[in-house]
């Protein structure tokens, strides 16, 4: 982001960084999971799992970040939706064994409808405060999608399983039994992440600060302004590259 249009480059290029890590992501999980041309046993452990999570947990904490600077943000939440409906769509259609339901470009487009709508309400809150309460309810409800309030594997308390008896749930974080995705990203917990990064930068922002992420890092800003298009068109281009040739 130059200083010439207002952008702020090392946004712009911490996103290019997080969709080189993603695009790498993929692509490997394409040769392990899919061609099963790889076999990568850290990939499928811990490792692959926190490299997984620090490339969902940025996006998601910059997409917050950067509802301060949409200027249509509900026509920006609108287009998400629409995008993540294709990915359903095409995921089902192609290759119904990775069917992407409620996936990131979902939670993001509802994230920025509500945040638009909320706007007026979430300003007059501190910052510090919003940060702390939405963090906190992060964590406490980043089991909820498994069926407990705790955090990666602690469990506080254990939910009724009324609540995961109706597939329609899934999208606010109560799957149903018959509920598959295999990108899934419900509002619960993460809206509150996403909430996060708007209270993070509200409590950021300073003219110092804005001045330190002016500038541009060659590439990398240039990938995170069209982080969109390149999401949508990356896995296209793996399964041709990488998919395809294993099944001829």
């Amino acid at each position: 982001m130059s200083r010439a249009n207002g952008r702020l480059g090392l946004l712009d290029a911490l996103r290019g960084a997080c969709l080189v890590s993603m695009v790498a992501y993929h692509g490997l999980y394409d040769l392990v999971y899919i061609t099963g041309r790889v076999e990568a046993a850290w990939y499928r452990g811990l490792p692959g799992y926190v490299w997984q999570q620090s490339i969902c947990w940025t996006f998601i904490l910059l997409s917050g970040a950067c509802q301060h600077f949409s200027r249509r943000p509900g026509r920006h939440g609108a287009l998400l939706l629409a995008c993540g409906a294709l990915v359903t769509l095409v995921t089902w259609v192609v290759m119904p064994s990775e069917l992407i339901q409620y996936g990131v470009l979902t939670l993001l487009g509802l994230g920025a409808l509500l945040t638009a709508g909320l706007r007026p309400l979430l300003d007059r809150i501190p910052a510090e405060l919003g940060l702390f309460a939405v963090l906190g309810a992060f964590f406490l409800l980043r089991g909820v999608p498994q069926g407990y309030l705790g955090f990666e594997g602690w469990v506080a308390v254990r939910l009724p399983a009324g609540l995961y008896r109706w597939d329609g749930l899934a999208v606010l974080g109560f799957p149903g039994p018959g509920f598959v995705s295999s990108d899934y990203f419900p509002l619960v917990p993460w809206v509150f992440l996403f909430l996060a990064g708007y209270f993070l930068w509200a409590l950021a922002d300073r003219p110092r600060v804005r001045e330190a992420l002016t500038p541009d890092v060659p590439v990398l800003s240039l990938l995170g302004r069209h982080s969109l298009g390149i999401y949508l068109a990356h896995q296209v281009v793996l399964a041709a590259v990488l998919v395809l040739p294993a099944m001829l």
